[in-house]
């Protein structure tokens, strides 16, 4: 005799218990034909269902008495549910006993490997959508944009070498190694900035598909409560006596509320455009990440400075800033400078200064004609040129009624942001090693001062006054002051993704404060049960729904009735 345990693929499906104790034997026979005999023992509960305990006993040969010693009674107990209808196949088989479960077949290793990479996804969002790793990310990006602003940008090799030289690194570590290797030097289209970014924008939009969006889906999703007991267990709970449930439907509608009635039940809610604010927020966010990484790399960037009345060809000015940058059309434009001047405040300081530009094609038709000045750039093509410097090109001269002279006039260094050019005419032998002449020195085009050939102040003239000076026994006339313009030029086609994301951000943003507030109501008998939450001003949301429900007119019962219940009484 043996007494065997029911393993789960001979477990029986029993579909109702009639009595509270059954016993029943009986058999089935095995591959090897070896019959089993199965004694069923049946209890009913309750509480807790019917339970069934079988135990098996095994006929076994002679030569297998000897192993009876080593066997061991198995019970298992089965739980029945009192329903009509026998519990499924899944179910039946994952009501386990007191014993072990049954062991499952080992997966095949090329099953185990799908698994795991079916759940890899998600277990990548579920890191992505970390908030501290999030926080991180954006400290990151911080902390090397305020570096790219401390460390110059766009400077030749031998700068960051004499700044950042090795036997002086700053902080004891930081030389131009690090600067050159890691490409601070050009830090916003650097890999590890870039790469940060990228990292911070995964994070984002996997805290959107895994939190934002399934919040916002819940929140679309209305239904009615039944039962008082769930009403009251909100965060604000009332009770109307001698009410309508109509009656505050028709309240909470004029209170901007939605409203839906089904029999004695209601729902409303109001501020369903707060749940949609953070996924703005974020994506917002990655129009301003997308916009900044596509200006790093993909515009182009120049500086010129060019004489009035000369050209110069905008494409041979500009140069790439990345892997992204696309030459337009609009490179091979030829720009003119018409014209250069200043305006002054009454200190005689320059307090603005102007270039009168045309812009001509191919064929050599002007196409586009600005004055540009400081903060009022020319833009054509996709193409921005900004007024940001100037200087003096040439001093315009004659001497003894010759001429006229064009000196080309040099910047000289001084203390302080002021100015200085000067230029020099020689006299006599141009040839001899020592050659005299007449300096000329000017701090803007409104006046130049004149030393003779020792060095001793001549006089100051402006240009264009035709008044003649003597100087050594030469008649000067300045004629006129030639100035250059400074022109920085610049393509970003992320400008216009940068100012869309701002604005969306600072929309969105306002949103978000919005409340997200929902009420839910039952009629029971001539008592309204209500209760409601809210995401937001929690503090106000109870004094709002109480002077709604102050609202809610009462129900009086009519004079006729009253009569005839007292007619009865």
């Amino acid at each position: 005799m043996k007494i065997l345990n029911i393993s789960h693929r001979h477990s029986l499906i029993l579909s109702k218990f009639q009595n509270h104790i059954i016993k029943n034997v009986f058999k089935f026979r095995t591959r090897n034909s070896c019959p089993y005999h199965f004694l069923i023992h049946a209890s009913r509960s309750r509480k807790n269902g019917s339970t069934m305990t079988v135990s098996c006993k095994l006929k076994t040969s002679k030569n297998d008495i000897n192993r009876k010693s080593m066997d061991k009674s198995l019970q298992t107990k089965i739980v029945v549910p009192e329903l009509d209808g026998a519990p499924s196949l899944s179910e039946a088989a994952e009501e386990g006993g007191s014993g072990a479960p049954a062991k499952q077949p080992p997966l095949s290793s090329k099953k185990n490997g799908f698994g795991l990479l079916k759940g890899f996804p998600r277990r990548v969002l579920a890191v992505l959508s970390n908030l501290p790793l999030a926080i991180a990310e954006m400290f990151v990006v911080a902390a090397l944009m305020a570096l790219g602003t401390i460390i110059d940008q766009g400077e030749v090799p031998e700068h960051y070498f004499q700044k950042y030289p090795e036997d002086n690194p700053v902080l004891g570590f930081f030389t131009w190694r690090w600067v050159l290797t890691l490409g601070f030097d050009r830090m916003y289209s650097s890999p590890v900035f870039l790469g940060t970014l990228a990292l911070l924008g995964a994070s984002l939009m996997a805290c959107t598909y895994t939190t934002q969006i399934p919040v916002l889906k819940v929140a679309k999703r209305w239904s009615f409560l039944h039962s008082a007991e769930a009403i009251r267990r909100q965060e604000y709970s009332d009770t109307l006596p001698r009410a309508s449930v109509q009656d505050l439907g028709i309240l909470l509608m004029g209170a901007g509320y939605e409203v839906f009635l089904k029999g004695p039940s209601l729902y409303a809610f109001r501020g369903l455009a707060g749940r949609f604010a953070p996924i703005g927020v974020h994506l917002a966010l990655l129009l301003v990440m997308a916009g900044g990484t596509l200006s790093a790399t993909g515009s182009y960037k120049g500086s010129v400075t060019v004489p009035q009345g000369l050209n110069f060809v905008i494409g041979d000015v500009l140069g790439p800033s990345g892997f992204l940058s696309t030459p337009s059309e609009s490179f091979n434009t030829q720009v003119h400078v018409n014209r250069f001047y200043m305006d002054y405040y009454d200190s005689g300081e320059v307090a603005q200064f102007h270039s009168d530009l045309s812009l001509f094609d191919l064929n050599g038709k002007e196409v586009m004609r600005k004055t540009i000045s400081v903060n009022d750039p020319l833009r054509y093509g996709g193409i921005t040129i900004y007024q940001t410097d100037w200087s003096l090109s040439a001093l315009q001269i004659t001497k003894d009624d010759e001429g006229p002279f064009n000196l080309a006039m040099a910047p000289l260094k001084i203390n302080g942001d002021k100015k200085l050019y000067g230029t020099f005419l020689p006299v006599g032998d141009a040839d001899s090693p020592d050659v005299k002449g007449i300096s000329m020195l000017a701090r803007d085009l409104q006046s130049i001062v004149l030393y003779d050939q020792e060095g001793k102040f001549a006089g100051v003239r402006r240009p264009n006054s035709k008044l003649p000076i003597d100087i050594d026994g030469f008649k000067i006339v300045v004629v006129d002051a030639i100035g250059s313009t400074g022109l920085d030029l610049k393509t970003d086609p992320g400008v216009p993704i940068v100012y869309a994301g701002f604005g969306a951000l600072m929309l969105t943003t306002c949103i978000s404060f919005l409340s997200h507030s929902q009420i839910w109501a039952l009629q029971d008998g001539t008592t309204v049960v209500i209760g409601g939450k809210t995401n937001r001003a929690k503090g106000e949301f109870p004094e709002e729904i109480n002077r709604l429900l102050d609202q809610v007119p009462e129900i009086v019962e009519s004079t006729s009735s009253t009569q005839s219940n007292n007619l009865s009484g």
